[in-house]
């Protein structure tokens, strides 16, 4: 099984939208990468409610069956979609990929 943890601090405000909003418009996309991507065997989304500087804003966990299916992910459609977006409103990334 592969497992995949990412985390984002995002900016304060993009194109007119306040960080709550863009809370929200990132949990709707990556939401959407569960019905869109078969290969996806779980993914939970979660917003931070540390104040701590150090903190980030939010973390994804996704697991998949195989390394196969971690490649398909990668290469689909809707994750290079979703992760242009991301790239646009976050100010850092945090990522561990392993296999148990």
């Amino acid at each position: 099984m592969i497992k995949r943890m990412v985390m984002w601090k995002l900016k304060d405000s993009h194109e007119g939208m306040s960080k709550d909003e863009l809370i929200a418009k990132f949990e709707q996309k990556v939401e959407g990468l569960k019905s869109a991507v078969p290969e996806i065997k779980t993914m939970e989304l979660g917003k931070s409610f540390s104040e701590l500087p150090v903190a980030y804003d939010v973390a994804l966990c996704s697991e998949f069956d195989s390394k196969e299916d971690y490649e398909v992910f990668l290469k689909h459609p809707e994750h290079l979609k979703v992760g242009k977006f991301i790239r646009q409103i976050r100010t850092d990334v945090a990522l561990v990929e392993y296999e148990t």
